[in-house]
């Protein structure tokens, strides 16, 4: 496959890229002439291209549940008391849900939004051909009130080079601040440190950190606060994480341009939260459109002259193309002619609308949401803007 005329997120002047195998063979600012007959060849003109975005925290079987808050809290206890009390039975009715169904409608929702990498966190998924690259290698620890026995698993000395995940600093009192340090005091044998939302967290605890997973959509719906990351950035590296619907809109557009909003990163930061950064932190051959790179690349409708504009406008509707490890698992049928030079669409693809646009998604995703509805009625999948948006 070539896609010609690519204009690169990051990258100065139009591109043409060769993938082949899972990987990118070629990028090249000359036009390719010697393209083999039957070669599919996607003009990206009035397009921009970059690379699939990286998910570093979800909780790919959540995302079945609407958004669970009564009120704004003071820290994470708070909220789950009080929606296990408040929404116990919404919470009961979505559990009937097979976990099968929510964790693939979970990768379904990363799929829309361009996420060709996600990292589940909680126990360790059972998923049988997945959408997408799922990360869940790491030691997924919840929280220092939620996990049992968390001091015995963290200095596991046997578990000495994986990363730990964990919740911590979720919220916005002097409880959740103590909490991190109490986090690190523990820390007996300097375990790699990937915490998540960090909000209660400041400069001298981020030192001993090795990333912070953002995840500002969640912070602002529970807390209407999300971490100092202007201050913390300079301490540790910042991922981005959407967390699960239950306390985040399922669109993560709406996400960074919230964090986009804050201006406690620049844009070309932000960018890196979701390609660069958590490439390297999470140890994958991804995150930028090099040579020798996995084929993770999405294409996008290109809505503003400037590129960068036109990145923090998209929403899943104007997604063009969604490459993972070479494969085509989502596309536009606008580019159906190109990318099938007029061939019939391959059956594993079935044709969904997101916002009166037709795609073509890998895998029968309407029959899995007629499934779900036949377990919960009311589920009713939506990228559009919602009232989570509303408490921020």
């Amino acid at each position: 496959m070539w896609l010609i005329n690519a204009e690169i997120t990051g990258t100065e002047g139009l591109k043409n890229i060769r993938i082949n195998a899972g990987k990118i063979k070629e990028v090249s600012s000359n036009m390719p002439d010697d393209i083999q007959p039957g070669t599919t060849v996607l003009d990206c003109n009035n397009a921009i291209v970059f690379p699939g975005l990286i998910n570093s925290h979800d909780h790919l079987d959540f995302n079945c549940f609407p958004p669970m808050a009564n009120r704004l809290y003071q820290n994470y206890r708070q909220w789950g008391r009080d929606i296990h009390l408040q929404n116990k039975k919404m919470i009961n009715e979505v559990l009937q849900i097979p976990k099968s169904l929510r964790i693939q409608w979970g990768l379904y929702k990363n799929l829309l939004n361009g996420i060709t990498t996600v990292v589940n966190h909680g126990e360790k998924l059972k998923i049988y051909n997945p959408l997408i690259m799922v990360l869940q290698d790491n030691i997924s620890l919840h929280s220092l009130q939620f996990e049992k026995y968390w001091k015995l698993k963290l200095n596991d000395p046997r578990k000495s080079r994986q990363t730990y995940v964990i919740h911590a600093g979720e919220g916005i009192d002097g409880i959740c601040h103590k909490e991190i340090s109490t986090l690190l005091k523990w820390n007996f044998f300097k375990k790699s440190l990937f915490t998540v939302h960090g909000v209660a967290m400041d400069e001298r605890q981020a030192k001993k950190v090795e990333a912070i997973i953002w995840c500002p959509a969640s912070n602002y719906f529970l807390f209407n606060k999300t971490a100092d990351i202007k201050k913390l950035k300079s301490k540790t590296t910042i991922l981005f994480g959407t967390d699960s619907t239950l306390t985040a809109s399922p669109n993560i557009w709406q996400h960074l341009r919230k964090a986009r909003e804050t201006a406690r990163m620049s844009e070309m930061e932000l960018l890196e939260t979701v390609t660069k950064n958590p490439a390297k932190m999470w140890s994958q051959n991804s995150g930028t459109i090099q040579v020798n790179r996995d084929a993770d690349i999405v294409v996008a409708r290109k809505k503003d002259p400037n590129i960068i504009e036109a990145f923090f406008s998209i929403n899943p509707e104007d997604i063009l193309l969604v490459v993972s490890k070479g494969k085509v698992r989502l596309f536009d049928e606008e580019i159906t002619e190109q990318l099938f030079l007029k061939q019939r669409i391959p059956p594993h693809y079935f044709k969904i609308k997101l916002a009166n646009h037709s795609k073509y998604v890998y895998g029968d995703m309407l029959s899995l949401v007629k499934l779900i509805n036949k377990y919960y009625p009311p589920f009713s999948p939506s990228f559009q803007n919602n009232q989570r948006e509303a408490a921020y």
